[in-house]
């Protein structure tokens, strides 16, 4: 146990109050400063893979999760731009692991839920200015507040004011890619599979939402433009619709119900080099951003937590100290988020290959794979999906 371990997190997202319950249950005094005046997210959705609902099983959130509406997917299917069926992918083959849809902004509810019943506080209106490596560790709020801890945790996103001090200012880089999110009524009957329309410099991914009330849309294009790095900036959808106007009949139409959508560049940050110092540690996105091209960030955001909770609760039994703790973290973690992200970078391209040679070549290779060894296709993602960080081995949970 980590018994009274006065811990700050900065940031109420799925990183931060994961590790909020996960650090709670395990005894510490857990305090989530959130600047925002409610917890709330974007209205979309996102992926749990089976390595992320270990976590939040191994944390009793699990049937929280399937209580909220999520869906319980047992199909992935490639599509050509055009419409036609490339590969389909049976999920229901993994059994017994499970794959869900859920909608962000219940993850975070049912999260922040599991944060306070485990005795976490979550404070709104707080917002971190900056932070100070050191025994005990500080931070200073906007209006100049200041507090003290054992442990202040960086699970604010991109835009961490702990990263800088531990790594320094590194710009990142646009990779060429913009994309946007938009959440539609499911008027066409979309129960329980992925559908990933394929095109020259695009593509585009939908699934269902909250019981199958709602399909969740994610389109990606490759784009000169340099955009923000934000979540929150609006698009006219008109441009998402030209964007796509050349893409199936099924996709025009579910691009015709959005009303509102957002738009963001995807950029690229390279893992920091250090995850923790004296009384400071990164978790998630602020210490490994990735791009969407896997549905691995907020899995990888859980992972994060449970394998903070679990090192810093073998130091403490161990009787070696705060320091041993974050050092067997980065450890643990920092080689597998490099793996995870390099697959994420690498699955861009095969998504948006042009029309030609290549593509065809491609595409002739994903049918023949699903119809002649539909479980090796599967089997590729056994290292991502079939790992369970509750059960693994401290030596082996970074490979």
């Amino acid at each position: 146990m980590i018994e009274g371990l006065k811990t700050y997190i900065i940031g109420a997202g799925i990183g931060g109050l994961a590790l909020a319950r996960v650090l709670a249950l395990r005894g510490a005094d857990v305090t989530v400063l959130e600047q925002a005046d409610e917890i709330k997210e974007v209205g979309a959705g996102l992926q749990i893979s089976p390595n992320g609902l270990a976590v939040l099983r191994a944390i009793g959130l699990e049937p929280a999760l399937v209580r909220s509406g999520a869906v319980l997917a047992d199909t992935v299917r490639l599509m050509d731009y055009r419409g036609g069926e490339v590969v389909r992918l049976d999920l229901t083959q993994m059994s017994p692991q499970k794959y869900y849809f859920v909608h962000r902004a219940e993850l975070i509810s049912l999260l922040a839920e599991g944060a306070r019943a485990a005795g976490a506080k979550i404070e709104l209106l707080q917002k971190v200015e900056r932070v100070e490596a050191g025994a005990p560790a500080a931070l200073v709020l906007q209006g100049g507040a200041r507090r003290e801890a054992d442990l202040v945790i960086g699970a604010d996103g991109v835009h961490s004011v702990v990263r800088p001090v531990l790594n320094g200012v590194r710009a990142p880089f646009f990779t060429g890619n913009a994309a946007w999110r938009a959440v539609v009524p499911n008027h066409w009957g979309r129960r329980s599979d992925v559908q990933v329309h394929m095109g020259p410099r695009r593509h585009l991914v939908s699934y269902p939402l909250m019981g199958g009330r709602l399909i969740n849309l994610v389109a990606v294009q490759e784009q000169r433009a340099w955009l923000e790095e934000s979540w929150t900036q609006a698009d006219d959808p008109a441009n998402l619709r030209a964007a796509f106007a050349d893409f199936a009949p099924e996709v025009g139409e579910m691009l015709d119900a959005v009303d509102e959508v957002g738009l963001w560049g995807l950029f690229r940050h390279p893992v920091a080099e250090h995850w923790h110092g004296q009384g400071l540690a990164l978790l998630g996105d602020a210490a490994h951003p990735t791009l969407p091209f896997l549905a691995q960030g907020a899995v990888m955001a859980l992972e994060d937590a449970w394998g903070l909770g679990a090192a810093l609760e073998q130091a403490a039994g161990l009787g070696t100290g705060l320091g041993t703790g974050l050092e067997t973290y980065q450890l643990w973690r920092r080689a597998r988020a490099q793996k995870v992200i390099r697959a994420a970078t690498g699955n861009a391209w095969k998504y948006h290959l042009g029309v030609g040679p290549l593509r065809f070549a491609a595409h002739t290779a994903l049918r023949l794979g699903g119809a002649l060894a539909p479980r090796r296709m599967l089997g590729q993602f056994d290292w991502l999906y079939g790992y369970d960080i509750t059960e693994a081995l401290p030596e082996k949970s970074g490979r």
